[in-house]
This record gives C-alpha cells, sequence and structure tokens, in this order.
C-alpha cells in the first residue's frame, strides 16, 4: 500500500491536533540517545570489518598547476605499505549536495593547497600515514589567484539571484535618512564533531560503503558517478552521523579514494581524514563583503533596500553563497537592488555550511537595521515591525505563516528589553561595559520529495511498528521525531516503535540539510501511517473520522478491539507513505523567524567581551518535539555567538593555504563562552508547507544570532564592528576613556 501527497494546497486538517497518544510536541528522549552516550552506537570509523586495510590522503603540496608525475616506488618498498592509488578517478573536491551534481573530477590539474592527489594504503594507519608522509611527487607551479577583493572586477554575477525594482539611488538621494555601508564576513569551516571517514568493501561488482553522510539518497549517485558504475551497484550505511553541519552533504574524497584502493585490493580499506584535512578538503563557507543601503522616510518606513555581495568559489564550481536569501521578503522597500557576485579563488572549495546564505547575510542585514534605528532614534524593534511587507515585495505572493511580530514582542517582553540603556558606553559595572543589543532571524522552509516505509506487526510483548527510511540522523533527533509520529499515528507508546535509518536499500529520504528532514521526513511517516489507519478501518468496518488508536487498542463506536487481534498472529499492516513539493511552495512565501535579545559586557581596558545572557524567540510551524528543537536552537545561538567574537577561518594571501586548520587555532565557543541561554518556541501551525503543520528549525537558530552579539557590543561601547570576528583590534582603539 502507498499513499501519495503533493503539496498543491494547504492541508487545513490539521489531524496530529486530534490524535490521543499524546506524543507529538513533547520533550521526549531521543530512542538513541542511550546508545550514544554508552558508546555503542557504531560511527563511521567503529565498524569492525575484517581484513581492512588503512588509507590516507596525500596532499597536494602547491595552489596552482599540474601535478606531472607522483614517484611511489620508494613508498610502496616501506614495510606494511601495500598500494599507493592516484588517477584521474579522484575528487578535486568534494561534490556539492544535490542529485544532478556530479563531483568534479582529475588530478592532473591542482587548484588549492592541499587538494587530495594520492591514497597510501597499508596493513596499519601509522604504516599508511608515514608512507603519505614520504611520497614524493614532481609538479609545475603556476600563479593562483587568492585575495577574494582583489579580483572583484573579475567577478561573475549570478543573474538568478539579481532584483532591480524601482530606482534606489533615487530612493537613497530622497530619504530622511540612510545608511550606506559595507560589511564582511570571513570563511567558516563546519567543524562538525566526527571526522569524515569512509569504509569500502566491495563483493564482486556491488560496492558496500559504511560512511559519515548527510544525504544517502544522493550520496549514492554521487559515488557511483564517480566510480563509473550503475548506482543500483552502491550500498551506503550511515545510521550514526557526528555532525554534519554541510561538510557531509555530499560525498567527500575519502569515499572515492576507499572506493578506488578496495577495488583493487580486493579488501576492505579504510580512510579517515584528520581534522587539518577536513578543514583542507572538505568546504568551507565563502568570505563575503556585503553592500547594504537602507532608505526611510521620517517615519521609518523604508523607501529602498540594497544588498549586494561578493562571495568566492574554485573555478567550475556552480555554487555561489546565497546571501540575499532572506533579504529578498523579510522587509519592505519598493525601490530595491540585490545581487550576489563570485569570484575564482585557489581556495579550498566553498559549499554549503549551516544555513547557506542567512548564516552571514543575515547579520550584515540587521547589523544595518540596528545602525537605521540609531539614526531615526526609534526602537529597533519598532523600526522592524514598521516594515514588515503584506506580502512578498518582490513576486506578489502572500506569506503562509509569520511569527517574526509575535517572537520580537515575547523576547523583549523576557529579555526587558524596554529597561536597556539606549545611549552607548554608558552603562558600567566597575570596569565592565554592558550593553543590550537585539536582531531578527529568518530561515526560508523547503519541503524536500520524501518517502517512508511502516510496518506494524506484533510479539509477545504486543503491537510494536518499525519505521524505514535512508533519512539521517546528523545529531538532530530524526530517530525521535520519526517514532513519535508513527507512535501518534498509530496509537502506540513511543518504546514500541523502531525507527531505522540511514541505509541507502530503505525508502529514499531527502537527508538532513536545508532544514527540511524532519518535515518531509515526518510527513512521508505520516502518510504511511494516515494508510494503515484506512486498512485498519476497513478492517472494523467504521469510518476514519469515528477511530481512536491508543496504548495498542482501536476503539471505534462503543468498541475496543487490541491492534495485535486485528493485525492477527504472525500478520502485520505495511504501507509507504510518500510527500512531494507542490504548488504551495511556489504560491506562498515560506519561512521560520524568530528574535534575539543579548547582553554583553566588555572590558574598557582590553576590550574582552563577554556574553551575558541572551534569549532567543522562535516559530517554526508545529514543535515536533520540544527538547530536540530547543537543542537545535542552542547550537544555532551559541554558533551566533562564535561568529560574532572568535570564528574566522584565515587564508594565506600568499598561496591560499589555510592557517588555522584545527581547533586549537580556528576558535569554536567552548562552554565558557556561552550563558545559560533562554530558547521560547512559539505555537504556531503553517498549513501551506506540510500535512504536519512544520516548518524547518535546525538552521533558524544561527540566522542572525551574531548580530544581536555584534548590536549589544555597540550599545556596550560605541564601537561599530563591521568586519566579523569582533576581535579585541576592532574595539581597542574605539572604547571610551
Amino acid at each position: 500500500m502507498t499513499r501519495t501527497m503533493t503539496m498543491d494546497r494547504p492541508d487545513e486538517r490539521r489531524r496530529l491536533d486530534d490524535m490521543s497518544q499524546g506524543l507529538v510536541g513533547r520533550p521526549l528522549d531521543r530512542p538513541d540517545g542511550p546508545l550514544k552516550v554508552s558508546g555503542t552506537a557504531t560511527y563511521a570509523h567503529e565498524w569492525n570489518v575484517p581484513n581492512a586495510a588503512y588509507g590516507v590522503l596525500v596532499r597536494a603540496p602547491f595552489s596552482n598547476g599540474r601535478l606531472r608525475r607522483i614517484d611511489s616506488a620508494a613508498t610502496e618498498a616501506l614495510d606494511g605499505v601495500v598500494g599507493v592509488f592516484t588517477g584521474e578517478k579522484f575528487l578535486r573536491n568534494p561534490a556539492q549536495g544535490g542529485a544532478d551534481e556530479a563531483p568534479v573530477q582529475g588530478t592532473e590539474t591542482v587548484q588549492y593547497l592541499g587538494q587530495p592527489v594520492a591514497l597510501v594504503v597499508a596493513d596499519t594507519f601509522e604504516q599508511a600515514r608515514h608512507g603519505a608522509q614520504n611520497l614524493a611527487m614532481e609538479w609545475t607551479a603556476e600563479n593562483g589567484v587568492f585575495d577574494p577583493e582583489a579580483q572583484a572586477a573579475d567577478a561573475e554575477e549570478q543573474e538568478d539571484e539579481t532584483v532591480d525594482q524601482g530606482d534606489l539611488d533615487g530612493a537613497m538621494r530622497a530619504a530622511a535618512f540612510t545608511v550606506d555601508e559595507v560589511y564582511r564576513t570571513p570563511c567558516h569551516n563546519s567543524a562538525a564533531m566526527e571526522p569524515h571517514c569512509s569504509i569500502a568493501e566491495w563483493d564482486g561488482e556491488d560496492l558496500l560503503l559504511r560512511g559519515s553522510y548527510q544525504m544517502l539518497n544522493y550520496n549514492v549517485n554521487e559515488l557511483a558517478d564517480s566510480l563509473g558504475i550503475d548506482a543500483a551497484r552502491v550500498r551506503m550505511l550511515s545510521p550514526y552521523v557526528g555532525g554534519g553541519f554541510g561538510s557531509k552533504l555530499g560525498i567527500a574524497p575519502e569515499a572515492v579514494a576507499a572506493a578506488l584502493a578496495a577495488k583493487q585490493l580486493q579488501r576492505p580499506v579504510v580512510v579517515a581524514l584528520s581534522r587539518q584535512q577536513v578543514f583542507d578538503m572538505t568546504m568551507r563557507r565563502s568570505e563575503t563583503r556585503q553592500h547594504i543601503r537602507l532608505a526611510c522616510d521620517a517615519d521609518g518606513i523604508l523607501t529602498g533596500l540594497g544588498h549586494e555581495g561578493l562571495v568566492s568559489n574554485l573555478p567550475e564550481e556552480e555554487f555561489a553563497e546565497p546571501i540575499t536569501q532572506s533579504t529578498h521578503f523579510l522587509y519592505g522597500g519598493a525601490n530595491r537592488k540585490l545581487g550576489i557576485d563570485l569570484v575564482r579563488l585557489n581556495r579550498t572549495c566553498a559549499g554549503s555550511v549551516r544555513a547557506p546564505g542567512e548564516a552571514v547575510g543575515m547579520p550584515a542585514l540587521e547589523n544595518a537595521m540596528d545602525e537605521l534605528a540609531e539614526k531615526l532614534g526609534m526602537d529597533p524593534v519598532e523600526l522592524r515591525k514598521r516594515n514588515l511587507p503584506d506580502k512578498h515585495p518582490e513576486e506578489d505572493i502572500p506569506f503562509s505563516s509569520r511569527k517574526y511580530t509575535e517572537a520580537m514582542d515575547e523576547g523583549a517582553r523576557r529579555f526587558g528589553w524596554s529597561e536597556r540603556n539606549m545611549k552607548p558606553g554608558q552603562l558600567r559595572e566597575g570596569d565592565w561595559l554592558i550593553g543590550h543589543g537585539m536582531a531578527g532571524a529568518s530561515r526560508v522552509n523547503i519541503l524536500s520529495k520524501a518517502e517512508a516505509r511502516v510496518t506494524m506487526g506484533s510479539d509477545d510483548d504486543g503491537v510494536f511498528a518499525t519505521v524505514e527510511t535512508d533519512m539521517t540522523d546528523i545529531g538532530t533527533g530524526t530517530y525521535a521525531i520519526l517514532s513519535q509520529i508513527a507512535g501518534e499515528m498509530l496509537g502506540l507508546p513511543m518504546e514500541r516503535v523502531r525507527t531505522q535509518l540511514g541505509d541507502s536499500e530503505f525508502p529514499k529520504g531527502p537527508g538532513s540539510g536545508g532544514s527540511w528532514g524532519a518535515s518531509s521526513s515526518g510527513s512521508a511517516v505520516y502518510l504511511a501511517c494516515e494508510e494503515m489507519r484506512a486498512e485498519i478501518c476497513q478492517r472494523l468496518s467504521c469510518e476514519e473520522a469515528d477511530l481512536t488508536l491508543k496504548d495498542g487498542d482501536a476503539i471505534a463506536g462503543n468498541r475496543k478491539t487490541s491492534l495485535a487481534e486485528l493485525i492477527g498472529g504472525g500478520g502485520q499492516i505495511s504501507a509507504v507513505g510518500r510527500i512531494e513539493p507542490g504548488k504551495t511552495m511556489k504560491e506562498s512565501a515560506q519561512s521560520s523567524y524568530g528574535a534575539y535579545f543579548c547582553e554583553v559586557a566588555v572590558d574598557r581596558v582590553t576590550g574582552e567581551t563577554r556574553v551575558r545572557r541572551m534569549t532567543g524567540v522562535f516559530g517554526a510551524g508545529r514543535i515536533l518535539n520540544e527538547k530536540t528543537a530547543t537543542s537545535q536552537c542552542y547550537g544555532g545561538m551559541s554558533w551566533g555567538i562564535g561568529m560574532a567574537l572568535t570564528e574566522e577561518l584565515v587564508h594565506d594571501l600568499r598561496d591560499g593555504h589555510i592557517v588555522n586548520r584545527d581547533l586549537a587555532e580556528y576558535h569554536i565557543p567552548v562552554n565558557l563562552d556561552v550563558p545559560q541561554l533562554d530558547v521560547v518556541l512559539l505555537d504556531e501551525r503553517d498549513d501551506w508547507a506540510c500535512p504536519l503543520q512544520s516548518k524547518g528549525i535546525g538552521e533558524l537558530g544561527l540566522c542572525g544570532a551574531a548580530a544581536s552579539v555584534i548590536n549589544a557590543i555597540y550599545n556596550a561601547t560605541g564601537v561599530r564592528v563591521r568586519d566579523y570576528p569582533a576581535t579585541l583590534d576592532k574595539l581597542l582603539d574605539g572604547l571610551p576613556d
């Protein structure tokens, strides 16, 4: 049995409001939690595969040019080394996550320092590492391009990101108040806790790859394309992923390298990236230069809005950081000019890092809005509320649902925003300057095609349900959410639902990325369960509207029948659910919204900044699990603190290499950097989004968070930081006496 739904119209039934089991929305624990804290959840590097050899990738020691020859004889003669592998099938860089994007391949041409060019395989990891360190090669180097702003004149306009509406220059000239500033953000690294790893094992012409990947549905096709084999010959297992943040959307170099070596050696090959290799060989977030222009009348109503940016990537790569993604619809202004220019650099591949676009685009926009509010002498919350458009300013379509005003109002109330000091540099506690800032949050909502199979059977303890999909859980709570939806729809306790993920042979899910996973895969589970409920009604000869399922029983009219009896001994009920995006994504502007309020203390002598408290309020449709959703917002807000104060991936402008390619020098926030965060999740239903009325939340918590910290620093010190992060050197000269 299969039930398919295309989202061509809003689903106003809101079925989950009326179910009896009481699972959806509650802060329930993750089923996988005990396995993870006890060390029994099997991550990519932890599979015990007999007779495995170990591979270590070799980096190109130059930034641009041609690799003429690899002299492998001396390395192959070392103890334990069983092979040196290179050639045209090596990845030049990571593929971008997407079914139609094949990896760019070929190692003869090197385009960034650290590019993988060979794999040394040995009986032990230590032997492979020694061989990789001693591999000799010859190359011809050419001049590279390393400075994005020096290449701005040669940038490529991204036409699909360009908006030129009205007369922005004229609006700026006629405005009562304007902002015309340039904001910069540096490169970022995903810095997921688990490094990349793949274990490749062949059985004849069939490949089994155990790896750490976010989107198996796409990854199987990417890997098959890289190897030149039929995708039906590839199976990928990724049941547990120790974080990804975009770095594991597409296959990375170690997957192809392990597969090639394992095929030739006829034994399993394990390739894990070191932390330094993760920085070198997987995608970065592009640096940005963002020119923002705001024009408004005397009442603070925007008459013009400009957001133009410069980003970078390697030659041939299509991805350009979509910094204007939320600017298109968040605020009004009849005269608009938005655009993105892309320069080609000899730096590591740029791609999707958590909340691509809004993560760096929203902070710049929200800093500019803070500057405009100051010029007006207006509360920054009020300025934003006055400029919320009634419909999409560029596309003439309605908003599906929007809790932006409610988020700002509730955040202001909880934070005590009305009692803040409005004049910068006036509030002190000893040597500490105290400041308060706020910013908005927005993240586009996407529904993606997804399938899931749900099967209900019985054992000695009663009825159970099994959920199967190749969807992944990268720490976001997929195991919990899908179990809750199935349990709710089928009237089963959480512990009687077994969710199985991360196997490419299961029905195809959308993967973890874009904040679409929970709504898309959750909707597929929901639809499968609807089909199963219809089957139960047929067996009971009742209407679905009269059916109640709770605690393993079916209740219809005055009859209660156990589901075990309905299924029958050894029997089962099974269905596949399939959700597909439709007209609602085109006919409405869908986004999640939120607001941040932040208090900082800045040392008036050293410029050290400490975030003392931070409140985030978010509207993301129906919240499927309060605990996992809150956790995602904690993570996003913590990342925002890091983006504002410490995170900066530094490239040497002489040769493009990454200077700080480990967690000792790439400074992500640690426990002492983050106060106890206050997160509020608003009650919301978005009928346009999906049959669950839920929207993405995994990335929302980051989108704009850094701006609230930077705005608070200005309120504390009177120093405007427009070049992220706000390190001490950018504050010291402007601190008040």
